[in-house]
């Protein structure tokens, strides 16, 4: 009934202050029933209201004889017109009596809301409408701390019992949801007690969500969404549609689509009562279901530790935690797999130490509120005629609990307000405004003592510098802890050195950043940051100066005029035919200076630099170290894996240690003064960490460990759209005991000639041959384009997928492998072999065998039998355009040798990831998609070597790696029985590895073998033929040789097999040959066994 209990009225007017003495409160009430129109029934509740309130302090002595005939006229189910006077009389009495008598507001929200909550269910439209005003007048005039205290704590009991009225529920959790969407927008005090609240609050909403009632399930869900908003976590947040509907259509795909969801979370705030609140009934259901995999249990007790950690508080992990430790404590006695229990018993023992049990220091308890209604009982002396009301359990308890939300919000100012209007209803204004005070100092001193002060000390060292950053903050990715209740303090100028081993979450920490996600950290508004890292561009075909452009424009800089856009990149050394390039020429370290350029033109005040002298030529690492240098207005935070970088331009290490940030002054080499562990920094040696390849094997026909097994002749490559070829007439050949390290300057062509050698690239001139049964191991410059599209991969199913049919799926996506319209047109067309059988399609090579110093290839004809099929040798497939047929036949036979003996199984698979250094848990269970660069650029070696290669060639393998995966990687190259082909601008790395050097210098290679080579670092060849020469040369051809130095030229054979000249074989008695054949059988026995995948003993004509 919109404005009717504001209405004025002659009779409000003519009894202003009528007293109970005069009329009896049953005539008023009969005057009310009585009256010929609402608007009467209004007038004469206002004439009993000022009367019940002449005596504000008495006001509640009149409702045990008010309150029973209301309640009967209000259930009246014969008069409409008694429910609708009813209605009103509610309204009349919250709107009077709250502001006038607020002591009072506790026994009519108790008392009376549920009964006007189930007049919304009324058939009149009248008796709906007073029900509604008088809630709506109720909700506007409750104070902060009494909507939580107060109508809250009624509306759950209404809401989750079992006689309300459906429609009643509606209205009760939509009052639910304004409240908390109230809160919201206040942002403060009401927002912080309502977070609080929702640890009860969510049970019951949820249990409305499951009501058979739609309308009541929908105001239920809206309810949660409301109450959603409260948790102020960007982490959680995104995930509240997936939880509430796990909430209200509970089921084990949305659990296990939660719990992977949350597993797979970069979490940074810091957890507190209302995250823990909406979590911790999803994470507990997982934990009790037996409908849970083990897979899902693991990530659910990995999360559960994690959130646990993130806990600041102690005290709110002993209001949750002991939901979830029975749930754990059980998975940590029955998982079925060992590695769960294992993370079960260490989630457990993380519950216990946030919990503080079994501590020497005990975890201190909140203020209760018993223990503020005990000190109220102490202070407030009450005269015998309030004595009743204020011992009345509910009233007493309800300022108490009003007061104790104020003390655990550390809002003590706000005692007074919400104390002293109440306590005068019991004693003098006077007392109890002392009473009020004396309550919030008694608050503050106990909670002092309790918790302390909680404030730090000065930091001296800085106090004339400009602090930029100071954050306190966790950090923490679903399944790994990175960061726990630390602090980042940034100063103007300096540049930061950060520091710590593959994983640790600095590139993590840095996006976070970048991304506005990092708690306490400024926003871009307040201080301008730019992240500057290496990664692939989408925009490979836009112009240099237009990618600046959008990027400005995404950055909302609009300003910049294209002249400075050129300038600034002419600066950094794009001019020329540079600057006309596109953005997919441009190599990998032309593509960073270009990011350091978008970063200049931003006019950041902080630069995010992750990794920057990666794919940086000698030249352009100084160029940066000096620009950092000279300008000191900027401050820097950096992650490098290049110590001579962080020792030239570092001011401070930040260093990882124990998951807390720990400074120190100086640069690294006074870092590792400091702390001598840091040593792995400097020394490619000093390494925990052992990486392990697998031996590649025999390679069919090849004796000699010199003989070349690929090589390119005459070849020349120009890339689209370029005015000049990349490289020149490049002739160039690897073998078995190569060590070649490609150098040169950025754009040079070094990435290029590689993908030539591997096929990723078919020139335009020239040729790439290579033995067929070569195995090669590539790892690409942009290493991790190799796992891009496979982010959501574990590294372990990643692996399965690319070899699960036997072949590596990766080369066949290769552009030497690519079918074209022209070898499809070939496939299509019958060939004459000349035997008089006429013209015939083939359909596919089924077969392969040594023929003379090549191949001859089974091949099926199409739509004839197989006992037609013909050899034909591979020069003539060759001749006739099957060599893409040939040569994909060549790579199914050479991964099926490779592959042999290697099972998918779990164990080898995590095996080989143990043996590059990744973690069997983060092998087999963390999505690619979150690992770190280091920790990708391993699954990418693993994954290359998983067949056995002959060759292995990598481009820039010591980007993202840290110092001991650098030596553990330099270790394993030394001991590798294969070739190996590197690019590197880590003259220390490469200096220890390479026996030759192949430079290029305007698209021109000239090769020269290294006179400080230490060849005592690589291990002998088990092979039978002589090794090449160790001659060095004493200075470098002026042109492109014909071969490799130490390689074998195979007197311009190609890559065919060298006939052998077999010796006379030898004549054995008769006894000798029995003695033989007892042997044989002996070792074939004991080859049935052994272990699955031993090879199986080769019987041989020679053996004694």
């Amino acid at each position: 009934m919109p404005g009717v209990l504001g209405a004025a009225s002659p009779l409000t007017e003519q009894l202003p202050k009528m007293s109970l003495t005069d009329t009896s409160i049953s005539d008023y009430l009969s005057a009310v029933f009585s009256a010929d129109s609402s608007q009467g029934s209004l007038d004469a509740a206002l004439a009993l209201c000022n009367a019940i309130l002449s005596d504000p302090a008495t006001a509640h002595h009149s409702f045990p004889t008010l309150f029973p005939p209301l309640a009967k006229a209000a259930a009246d189910k014969k008069s409409g017109t008694r429910r609708e006077s009813a209605m009103i009389v509610y309204g009349a009495l919250y709107e009077n009596f709250i502001p006038k008598s607020p002591v009072t507001e506790v026994l009519l929200l108790k008392e009376t809301l549920p009964i006007v909550l189930d007049g919304l269910a009324d058939k009149g439209a009248v008796v709906r409408e007073a029900s509604q005003y008088a809630i709506d007048a109720m909700l506007g005039l409750l104070r902060e701390e009494a909507l939580v205290a107060g109508l809250v704590r009624v509306l759950m009991v209404y809401v989750g019992g079992s006689g309300s009225k459906w429609q009643g529920r509606v209205a009760a959790l939509q009052l639910i949801g304004k409240v908390a969407e109230k809160a919201v927008t206040r942002d403060g005090f009401l927002k912080e007690v309502m977070g609080r609240e929702l640890q009860a609050l969510i049970p019951v909403v949820e249990s409305g969500m499951h009501d058979l009632r739609n309308e009541v399930s929908r105001a239920a869900v809206k309810a949660m969404t409301s109450l959603s908003k409260l948790l102020s976590n960007d982490d959680v947040a995104r995930h509240i549609p997936t939880l509430i509907k796990t909430m209200s259509h509970p089921s084990k795909e949305t659990l296990q689509k939660a719990i992977h969801d949350l597993s797979q979370t970069t979490f940074i705030a810091i957890v507190t009562s209302p995250v823990l609140s909406l979590l911790t009934p999803l994470l507990e259901r997982s934990l009790s279901s037996p409908q849970t995999s083990q897979d899902v249990l693991r990530q659910t007790v990995v999360v559960v530790e994690n959130l646990t950690k993130l806990v600041h508080d102690p005290v709110e992990a002993r209001e949750f935690l002991p939901h979830l430790q029975p749930g754990v404590k059980k998975i940590e006695d029955t998982a079925a797999l060992p590695v769960v229990r294992s993370l079960a018993r260490d989630a457990n023992a993380t519950m216990v130490k946030a919990m503080g049990v079994g501590t020497r220091t005990n975890v201190p308890e909140r203020i209760s509120v018993s223990e503020v209604e005990k000190e109220l009982i102490a202070r407030v002396a009450v005269g015998a005629d309030k004595k009743k009301l204020w011992e009345q359990d509910g009233v007493r308890r309800y300022i108490a609990d009003m007061g104790r939300e104020c003390i655990v919000a550390r809002e003590f100012k706000r005692i007074p307000g919400c104390t002293t209007v109440y306590l005068e209803q019991f004693i003098s204004q006077k007392d109890a405004t002392r009473v009020a005070a004396e309550i919030e100092q008694w608050a503050r001193d106990e909670t002092l003592n309790r918790f302390g002060s909680g404030i730090g000390e000065v930091d001296d060292e800085h106090k004339h510098e400009v602090e930029i950053v100071n954050a306190d903050f966790s950090l923490a990715y679903g399944g790994m802890m990175l960061l726990t209740h630390t602090n980042l303090k940034l100063y103007q100028g300096h540049r930061y050195g950060l520091c710590g081993r593959n994983g640790a979450g600095k590139s993590t920490l840095m996006r976070s950043i970048s991304l506005g996600k990092l708690e306490g950290f400024p926003s871009k508004d307040e201080l301008r940051t730019c992240f500057v890292e290496h990664k692939e561009r989408d925009e490979r075909d836009m112009s240099i100066v237009a990618y600046i452009r959008l990027a400005l424009e995404e950055n909302g800089d609009k300003s910049i005029s294209e002249e400075e856009i050129v300038e600034t990149l002419k600066s950094v050394g794009f001019e020329g035919e540079r600057a006309e390039m596109n953005i997919g020429q441009l190599s990998g370290g032309w593509k960073m200076k270009l990011g350091l350029a978008e970063a200049m033109l931003k006019r950041a005040q902080v630069l995010l630099l992750d990794e920057p002298t990666n794919h940086l030529d000698v030249n352009n690492v100084r160029w940066l170290q000096n620009y950092l240098k000279s300008h000191t207005e900027i401050t820097s935070l950096i992650v490098s894996h290049d110590s001579k970088f962080l020792d030239e331009v570092c001011t401070d290490i930040i260093h990882y240690e124990d998951k807390k940030l720990v400074y120190y002054k100086g640069n690294l080499s006074e870092f590792v003064k400091k702390r001598p562990e840091g040593k792995a920094y400097y020394s490619l040696d000093a390494s925990s960490v052992s990486f392990k390849f697998p031996s590649p094997g025999l390679l069919t026909g090849v004796k000699s460990a010199t003989r070349s097994i690929i090589k390119m002749s005459n070849v020349t490559y120009t890339y689209p759209s370029a005015t000049k070829p990349s490289l020149y007439n490049i002739t160039a050949s690897l073998s078995l005991s190569s060590r070649v390290a490609v150098i040169g300057g950025n754009g040079a062509g070094k990435s290029t000639l590689v993908k030539l050698l591997t096929g990723e690239m078919v020139p335009q001139e020239g040729r790439v041959e290579k033995h067929p049964n070569l195995r090669v191991g590539y790892m690409a410059q942009q290493s991790l384009h190799h796992v891009q599209m496979n982010l959501e991969k574990t590294p372990s199913q990643y692996l399965q997928w690319r070899y699960s049919s036997g072949t590596d799926k990766e080369v066949a996506m290769k552009d030497t492998r690519l079918l074209s319209e022209a070898d499809r047109k070939q496939l299509e067309t019958p060939i004459d072999l000349g035997d008089g059988r006429g013209p015939r399609r083939i359909e596919a090579l089924v077969g392969r065998q040594k023929w003379k110093k090549s191949f001859q290839y089974e091949t099926k004809w199409a739509n004839l039998m197989p006992k037609f099929n013909t050899m034909i040798s591979r020069e003539t497939l060759v001749e006739n355009g099957f060599s893409k047929l040939v040569q994909d036949f060549d790579d199914a036979e050479s991964a099926r040798e490779g592959l042999g003996y290697r099972e998918l199984d779990v164990a080898s698979i995590e095996k080989h990831f143990e043996d590059v250094g990744l973690d069997k848990e983060i092998a087999m269970n963390n999505e690619i998609g979150g690992l770190s660069g280091g920790q990708k650029v391993k699954v990418v070696i693993a994954a290359a070597m998983w067949p056995r290669p002959h060759l292995l060639i990598l481009d820039e393998p010591t980007n993202y790696l840290d110092r001991e995966s650098l030596g553990a990687l330099a270790t394993a190259i030394k001991e590798f029985r294969g070739g190996v082909c590197l690019i590197s601008h880590d003259a220390q790395f490469v200096s220890q590895l390479s026996n030759e050097e192949w430079h290029i210098e305007a698209g021109r290679m000239v090769k020269k073998t290294s006179n400080g080579s230490n060849m005592s670092l690589l291990l002998p060849l088990d092979l039978s033929s002589r090794p090449g020469s160790s001659a060095v040369s004493l200075a470098s051809s002026a042109v492109s040789s014909a071969a490799n130095t130490d390689v074998e030229d195979n007197n311009g054979e190609g890559m065919e097999f060298k006939s052998v000249k077999k010796g006379k074989k030898k004549k054995y008695t008769r006894a000798q040959l029995k003695e033989r054949e007892v042997r044989r059988r002996l070792r074939y026995l004991e080859w049935l066994n052994s272990p699955k995948g031993t090879p199986k003993p080769v019987d041989t004509d020679d053996e004694s």
